[in-house]
């Protein structure tokens, strides 16, 4: 574990996160802190949307995602793109929030291959059209 935020990140969170990468088993992955580690709380079958990968986020409590997307570029070429989403509702509690915060980067430095960070405090600003703004 980390000193600095006291945070440890079990293996099945950078397994899962592997096998979405190279096998892509899952369509998004949703993290949880509980007990101060980086724990999984849902895995998103390859079948499921964004708007399933929406709806697994808490309205009130903070979490770590990835999520994989898909998409046609402009030149008409398949892709896929691995974001990380660090949701952070304003309805959360600050010692929460102070928590999800500050081991982000630690987190996020264990899953190799991320492509796009987002950083959301209401759903409006991971919306769809975002994710493939920042996607192309």
């Amino acid at each position: 574990a980390n000193a600095a935020s006291g945070m440890a990140v079990i293996d099945e969170c950078k397994l899962k996160f592997l096998e979405l990468k190279a096998k892509r088993n899952y369509r998004f992955i949703v993290f949880k802190i509980e007990n101060y580690e980086v724990v999984v709380e849902k895995l998103g079958s390859p079948e499921e949307t964004y708007d399933d990968f929406s709806a697994s986020l808490p309205a009130n409590e903070c979490r770590y995602a990835v999520f994989d997307f898909d998409f046609t570029t402009n030149e008409n070429c398949q892709k896929s793109k691995i974001f990380f989403i660090a949701w952070a509702p304003d309805t959360s509690k600050v010692r929460e929030k102070m928590v999800y915060a500050s081991s982000k980067d630690k987190f996020k430095r264990e899953l190799d291959g991320i492509q796009v960070e987002l950083q959301a405090t209401d759903p409006s600003e991971m919306s769809f059209d975002i994710i493939k703004a920042r996607a192309l």
